[in-house]
């Protein structure tokens, strides 16, 4: 009996560490396959990272670092500010609901901000940043490349 009730003990703990697990911000950013690279590239230079984020997206050195006490890596930061940018909403916002979803992935914060997982927004997102032209991935300024009416090739 008290082999059996320790047994289930085991098990329940085992699947509570699989779930944890599982909901780590690294396996559950699945599509975002650009972080590495980003991140590699932002922490070569991070004065010119900073300095990336400030134009991109219009703020300060003091909201930058508010962002860096709450993540590791400047490529979750720089995802704080274009889903902040996406929804909306002010910087704060978005670190409280970062702090609360914390480990639960991306599509789950964006969620509980009021994006749409689905949404072709956010699966640009999942696919490529605008921070850096030259990186792998397509940048905001080409990615409309070659959509156009144009009449093609001469002949």
């Amino acid at each position: 009996m008290i082999r059996c009730k320790a047994m289930k003990l085991i098990i329940r703990i085992c699947i509570v560490l699989v779930v944890l697990w599982s909901g780590s911000p690294v396996v559950a950013s699945g599509d975002f396959g650009w972080m590495e690279d980003f991140n590699i590239r932002a922490e070569a230079s991070p004065s010119d990272f900073r300095a990336r984020l400030e134009a991109r997206f219009k703020v300060g050195a003091v909201e930058i670092s508010a962002v860096f006490g709450h993540v590791h890596d400047p490529a979750d930061a720089y995802i704080l500010f274009r889903l902040g940018e996406m929804a909306n909403l002010p910087m704060e916002r978005v670190i409280e609901r970062y702090e609360a979803e914390k480990g639960k992935g991306w599509g789950v914060l964006a969620k509980s901000l009021g994006i749409k997982p689905g949404s072709s927004e956010f699966h640009d997102l999942k696919q490529r940043q605008d921070l850096y032209d030259d990186m792998g991935g397509i940048s905001g300024k080409d990615k409309d490349k070659g959509k156009g009416k144009g009449k093609g090739k001469k002949k």
